[in-house]
């Protein structure tokens, strides 16, 4: 399989760093042929240009090379994995960015009119998103509702054609012991190899 794994946190040593690692680890340990970006250290830039703003008309072409790169793999995998923390409800800006720039119309989905429904073009039938958080689960459902579930799971992946979402958030991690990161790598690592299956 020809997975793509996704990193966007900037801080070197963090959690999600070794979350990512875990997860690259145990898919090529697999045999997975694995793309692995830290948007962040590969300095990804994530604003958009003017005319990178469509929904409608496909991309005419990738305005850098770094954009090229991204949106060739992401049309060849057969999943997706994506790491990073819970920041205001929303993943970082890199991962943002990313996701407007590369996921772009005629490479990620295809759209007749303005108002119509999508028609997902992406290969990869399902994808993982990892978070970490500093927020409770009680406090995260019953105040804001989930918003990155939402983000995931209804708004970006299935507009772009990946059906099977799944999504784990390890929590809280600031106060976190080292017995608790363990096991959450262990759980990293199990979720991965599970998008074999």
């Amino acid at each position: 399989m020809r997975i793509a794994v996704y990193l966007a946190h900037p801080r070197a040593g963090s959690f999600n760093h070794a979350v990512f690692d875990a997860v690259v680890g145990e898919l090529r340990g697999r045999g997975c042929e694995v793309f692995a970006h830290d948007l962040c250290a590969e300095g990804f830039v994530p604003l958009m240009a003017a005319d990178e703003t469509g929904t409608v008309q496909a991309v005419a072409g990738a305005p850098d090379a770094q954009v090229a790169l991204h949106r060739a793999e992401v049309a060849t995998v057969d999943a997706m994995v994506f790491v990073h923390p819970n920041w205001w409800g929303m993943p970082p800006a890199v991962l943002a960015g990313w996701v407007q720039r590369v996921l772009a119309p005629g490479v990620a989905y295809k759209l007749g009119t303005a108002d119509g429904e999508p028609a997902g073009l992406l290969r990869a039938g399902r994808a993982l998103v990892l978070n970490t958080s500093d927020t409770p689960a009680d406090r995260e459902e019953s105040e804001f509702g989930d918003p990155l579930q939402q983000i995931w799971a209804a708004c970006v992946l299935p507009y772009v054609g990946v059906a099977d979402v799944r999504r784990v958030v390890f929590r809280t991690v600031t106060d976190s012991s080292g017995e608790a990161r363990a096991g959450w790598l262990r759980q990293a690592r199990q979720q991965a190899a599970a998008l074999l299956v």
